[in-house]
């Protein structure tokens, strides 16, 4: 079973696909952290976000890069959401990713474009959303709860900002598969989030299986 997870920044979509992967046993790969690795590696080659040239360089980055605490910070995020809009960077890191999967057994991946791009074959397929400002909040308490001093009407404009980035992108833009669930966390706790999620993967998966 090949199960999709998308959706924006901070709607909870990488705590309901662990819970997920969990669930049904699936492996599991964060497919944001991949390009957060390429954000992470351009930072180290000084090169620039905007540049093709510099961000396709920066997909050359060594495995552990992706066990480094530093990929969470949200300066990276930023980064990651700049040099995902390049075709070349997405072509670059899109082999992996299929690879990963249609390996036998299938997986669980969560992303931005696993159910429009990566995976359009997927048995499941959920859209995770939430409004711009219940996201914005849930970044901004976590990173306070880490002793980040921010203020929250930037964390807001960088959320709306990286939501129109991935949004108007030409190549794999963040939007819902025809096909996807839709599940608005805005109202739900962690709890709730996730045992709808669950009850929207059985309720697709019994479907199919009649």
């Amino acid at each position: 079973m090949i199960i999709a997870v998308d959706g924006p920044t901070a709607s909870g979509k990488g705590t309901i696909a662990k819970a997920l992967a969990d669930h049904y046993g699936l492996p599991f790969l964060d497919t944001g952290l991949l390009y957060r690795a390429v954000g992470f590696q351009l930072l180290r080659n000084n090169g620039n976000p905007d540049s093709p040239n510099d961000a396709l360089k920066a997909c050359e980055f060594s495995e552990d890069i992706l066990a480094y605490p530093e990929l969470r910070e949200e300066a990276i995020g930023g980064l990651a959401s700049r040099i995902s809009v390049h075709p070349e960077v997405r072509a670059a890191l899109n082999e992996r990713q299929v690879d990963f999967a249609h390996q036998p057994g299938g997986a669980l991946l969560d992303g931005r474009d696993i159910g429009t791009v990566i995976a359009p074959d997927a048995d499941v397929k959920l859209f995770i959303t939430a409004s711009a400002t219940v996201r914005a909040e849930r970044r901004y308490r976590e990173m306070k709860s880490r002793g980040v001093n921010v203020e929250f009407e930037t964390i807001l404009a960088d959320i709306q900002a990286r939501d129109a980035r991935d949004a108007g992108r030409t190549t794999a833009p963040l939007r819902p598969a025809v096909d996807a669930i839709e599940i608005d966390t805005s109202n739900m706790s962690v709890q709730q989030a996730i045992q709808s999620a669950i009850a929207a993967v059985d309720d697709k998966v019994y479907r199919k299986s009649k």
